[in-house]
């Protein structure tokens, strides 16, 4: 699904086969899930293919190892243009772009020596499909800003997701929704929530949930749109039954969701606020001119 015998991807400074290319197995990585990783999302836009905010997503990358003191001697501008080229040697457009820096052998529990990184794309559609999600609150919580860097995108606190969004399965549910340590709305796995009551979006306020650059791209939409938002605590008893709500996130997009808990919302999608943000995040990622109906009255 991800590579085959013709992949190419950029790894420890060199383009090389993904079938070829070697790590070692007593990284600190490996064994303590201590690394740092990002999602980016390249489209097939009306002036070619487009990385979408690739400045930003190296940037939080960087703040991400230096958060948890993983060493990272990369530049941003370079890795945009591995990027590309990555893109370019796979023949790729509408694509993913996952960076990962990884830790050399240190079996010790201290910062890492040395860091190697990957960069790899490939084909991915719609990451959560393209139906009406029905969600779940998880039986898991958000780990604890006090115990963990929740604004770093670090690959061990994406256990806590796999096991959200398996125990959401296993109930035959779309997806989770989390919650903080003190029982307030967090986010989905691995997207933001928007909860839409009485014309206004509200969405968890920042501290216990990773900062997406989704959700900061969704609020630039709603303010040229028109559109109230406001970051607050939010009780799920606040969520279930609301007009709308929708997940946000790079590999997500913006994608509605139909029911809490088997509580369905109460607005048509196709009158929610979510609709018309949707609209405009997929008009500004393909680089489209704005249109009329996006605007609000």
């Amino acid at each position: 699904m991800y590579y085959d015998q013709n992949t190419i991807i950029h790894f420890n400074g060199e383009f090389v086969k993904a079938s070829e290319a070697k790590t070692d197995l007593y990284g600190q990585s490996l064994h303590y899930g201590y690394a740092a990783f990002e999602g980016i999302r390249a489209y097939n836009t009306q002036n070619g293919v487009k990385i979408f905010k690739p400045f930003e997503h190296y940037e939080r990358l960087k703040y991400s190892c230096e958060s948890v003191g993983i060493p990272y001697p990369y530049n941003t501008d370079e890795l945009i243009e591995i990027s590309y080229e990555v893109l370019k040697r796979n023949n790729l457009q509408d694509a993913y772009i996952r960076p990962l820096v990884i830790c050399t052998p240190n079996m010790s529990l201290t910062k890492g020596k040395e860091s190697q990184l990957l960069i790899a794309a490939w084909d991915w559609g719609a990451y959560l499909g393209d139906k009406m999600l029905d969600i779940a609150v998880s039986s898991f919580r958000r780990i604890s800003p006090a115990s963990f860097k929740v604004d770093a995108k670090v690959s061990g606190h994406y256990i806590n997701s796999i096991m959200a969004t398996q125990e959401a399965k296993d109930l035959g549910y779309d997806e989770a929704l989390l919650l903080d340590v003190n029982g307030f709305v967090a986010e989905g796995p691995g997207a933001n929530i928007f909860v839409e009551r009485e014309g206004v979006l509200y969405t968890p306020q920042l501290g216990s949930i990773l900062p997406g650059i989704t959700r900061a791209t969704v609020i630039e939409i709603c303010s040229e749109l028109g559109i109230e938002v406001v970051e607050k605590q939010l009780l799920p008893e606040e969520v279930k039954g609301a007009d709308s709500a929708f997940y946000v996130g790079t590999a997500a997009e913006v994608i509605g969701i139909g029911s809490l808990d088997r509580v369905p919302f109460t607005k048509a999608w196709s009158e929610a606020l979510g609709s018309k943000v949707q609209k405009a995040y997929k008009t500004l990622v393909l680089e489209k001119s704005h249109t009329p109906e996006l605007a609000v009255a």
